[in-house]
């Protein structure tokens, strides 16, 4: 019981430092090492609780949540499962429970993510096919899109084939060559670092969990410490107040119809644009000693965790 025990302190830890992280004002100094945190949070978080129902269901064995798992398969096969845990009484049946719970678990989370990548797989090639007919190139914006409406918005539809930039008419109108460049710097930065993969995880939670608020919450967190790794590698070769005037001009022009699957400039449903712009103008990075620290914290959180799927007690 020793393995579930710890799994499950480090479970409830996760949750708590999830909180913590969410209301921290360093993630905005450091967007990049506040994703992997997070990332690390929420994988720690699915093994830990995972791990947690097989070392209590799988006391018996002795083995831990990993070989404890493997002597289960091996069980199941040979028939001698339920008999063996019914024959002890109530805590046999509250073993079994536990095992179904974490594979329940498992699968849901297996759902998310699978129903999430498919779905965002199935409207990209959609909305790819539809740009072939309404979308056009324009002199002034090389390696893009321009779509015929009205409306400001810019985004970027990633694909392993064949990604794109989308900008709209009513974007031309409002942005300058300057501000334009910087905006499309920002949109090659999420299609070269397939930031869309980054965020896939955090989707499928959402997916996976509809009516929890909080994940939906943190979520909408991890796509605005994104969209600033996007504005930090734009200002790379654009000038951050450039950048943070565009921003200010989509803020202005009202939110913009984005598909499903694309990932926006500003996008609808995300707050945040004057966090983004403000960083922009007054940058204050997070110290190198400040990130290794948390980088490394995140790698020994992951090891931590496998290592108890391991322990034999």
């Amino acid at each position: 019981m020793v393995s579930a025990a710890l799994l499950s302190l480090v479970s409830v830890g996760c949750l708590v430092a999830m909180q913590l992280l969410h209301k921290a004002s360093w993630p905005f100094r450091g967007p990049y090492t506040a994703v992997i945190a997070w990332q690390a949070l929420g994988l720690a978080w699915g093994v830990s609780t995972i791990g947690t129902l097989l070392s209590f269901g799988l006391s018996s064995y002795q083995l831990g949540a990993a070989s404890g798992s493997l002597a289960l398969a091996a069980d199941l096969f040979s028939g001698r499962l339920f008999l063996a845990e019914l024959s002890q009484g109530p805590e046999g049946i509250s073993h079994i429970v536990a095992v179904i719970l974490a594979v329940t678990l498992t699968l849901v989370l297996l759902y998310g993510l699978i129903s999430s990548f498919v779905q965002v797989v199935r409207v990209r090639r959609r909305h790819h096919d539809l740009l072939e007919l309404v979308a056009s190139e324009h002199p002034d914006v090389p390696g893009a899109r321009v779509v015929d409406h009205p409306v400001a918005a810019a985004y970027c539809l990633p694909g392993i084939l064949r990604s794109q930039v989308v900008i709209s008419a009513g974007a031309l109108e409002v942005l300058d060559e300057r501000e334009l460049a910087a905006v499309l710097a920002h949109e090659q930065a999420h299609l070269r670092q397939r930031h869309d993969l980054v965020l896939l995880p955090f989707s499928s939670l959402k997916r996976a969990f509809p009516r929890v608020r909080l994940i939906n919450t943190y979520y909408e967190t991890v796509a605005l410490l994104i969209e600033m790794c996007a504005d930090d590698q734009a200002r790379r070769t654009s000038s951050p107040r450039e950048l943070a005037t565009a921003l200010l001009r989509f803020g202005a022009a009202g939110p913009a119809p984005v598909p499903e699957g694309a990932m926006a400039v500003i996008a609808a449903a995300q707050g945040g644009v004057m966090h983004r712009v403000d960083r922009l103008l007054r940058p204050d990075e997070l110290s190198y000693h400040a990130g290794a620290f948390i980088m490394g914290s995140s790698a020994f959180l992951l090891a931590s965790v496998i290592c108890l799927w391991h322990i034999p007690l």
